[in-house]
């Protein structure tokens, strides 16, 4: 028995991609050997996270980079550098921040965004501006006064909105050309928006001056590791407001066995075939698209959209379904996730989408005969 089994947790196959709450994605065996080796040995934790961060920021061509605890730990201490800089007497004050530059502007979302919650963790106070429907660079910039801190753009969040409605104009350039010019630095969370490997700097080169990644999820690390990238003076005042200083990032602490293995799953990142990889997952989706052809009360595409899955490029299984079937769409996902083995698949709107991006070779069969199964016996 392995440990699931001893916890008596059910092991799952997971076709909606590399989402937290079913694990991200699953580690290559030398990122579990490189944490293996950290676990033998004692070291300054403070040197692991500059050595680890040089080699990183070497490894993908940027400024500066540092290791956090996942993508929203990257958004609060790269909104704590922003309004506590380097400053140990702020830094030491968070999550207090009066008297302080400590505004950043969002987007209006709609509904709780945790990751602007990771942002308002440190004391930050959001400025929202426009609607899901309506949002453009100039609403930005009118927002941007005397006590803002930083502007925060959530890449996936900003693209599904210009994608649903011509009136979302704004983009990471055109908002970080107006913000820079105020003098406001501009954090783009980009958990996500892996592959391809050139997103490390796409959106630095776009304007922003700090982007933030999962490590857990297409990069394959740790799943409770992210990464911040971009200038070195900003990314410097995220690492003093981070564990292991007494500092707001303390709760949020990166374990040297992670860190090591970030390190080594960025190194096999990087190494990849990309093109290679891109291939073999469009193969995967069309299988499943072709073994649903005739089902009765379905249609399977292969489609590429950031409407279903993240980055946008990726192809993905769209399977929509027909009113008269007799199982809503809820239900078709309850079903498959009670099936054995259980199966996670992800939700659209009338229907529901199978990502290869996280299953091993075979298991897209595995999924579509499990769906067929389900609809069989409705």
């Amino acid at each position: 028995m392995g440990i699931y089994e001893e916890l008596g947790v059910r092991r799952l196959i997971n076709a909606s991609g590399t989402n937290t709450v079913v694990g991200g994605s699953l580690m290559p065996e030398p990122v579990l050997e490189a944490m293996a080796d950290a676990a033998h040995s004692y070291v300054t934790l403070r040197d692991l996270q500059d050595r680890a961060g040089e080699r990183i920021a070497e490894l993908v061509g940027v400024e500066a980079a540092l290791v956090s605890s996942g993508a929203a730990g990257g958004i609060t201490l790269a909104a704590a550098a922003c309004i506590a800089g380097a400053d140990w007497d702020r830094i030491y004050r968070l999550p207090d921040t009066a008297g302080l530059k400590n505004e950043i502007v969002v987007a209006q979302s709609e509904r709780p965004n945790y990751m602007y919650q990771a942002a308002q963790h440190v004391g930050g106070n959001l400025v929202h501006v426009g609607t899901p429907e309506e949002v453009t660079a100039e609403d930005f910039a009118a927002a941007i006064g005397p006590k803002t801190a930083a502007v925060l753009l959530v890449v996936a969040s900003l693209d599904r909105s210009r994608m649903a409605s011509p009136r979302v104009t704004a983009t990471v350039e055109s908002v970080a050309r107006l913000a820079k010019a105020a003098g406001v630095p501009v954090l783009v969370d980009a958990a996500a928006e892996l592959p391809p490997a050139a997103n490390f700097r796409a959106f630095l080169e776009m304007g922003a001056d700090v982007v933030i990644f999962s490590g857990g999820k297409a990069i394959r690390g740790p799943q409770g590791t992210g990464l911040v990238l971009g200038r070195r003076d900003l990314v410097a005042a995220a690492a003093m407001n981070n564990n292991p200083y007494s500092a707001i990032g303390r709760p949020m602490k990166v374990g040297k066995e992670e860190i090591a293995g970030l390190v080594r799953a960025v190194e096999l990142y990087v190494a990849r075939d990309e093109a290679a990889e891109m291939r073999a997952w469009e193969s995967a989706a069309r299988l499943v698209a072709e073994m649903l052809v005739g089902a009765p009360g379905i249609r399977a595409e292969v489609v590429r959209g950031g409407l279903y899955a993240r980055p946008p490029g990726m192809p993905v299984c769209a399977v929509h379904l027909d009113d008269g079937i007799g199982l809503s769409r809820d239900e078709v996902l309850r079903r498959l996730r009670q099936s054995d083995p259980p199966i996670a698949a992800g939700q659209i709107p009338g229907g529901l989408f199978v990502n290869p991006m996280t299953l091993s070779v075979g298991e897209e069969q595995v999924v579509a005969r499990q769906l067929l199964a389900v609809l069989a016996a409705r």
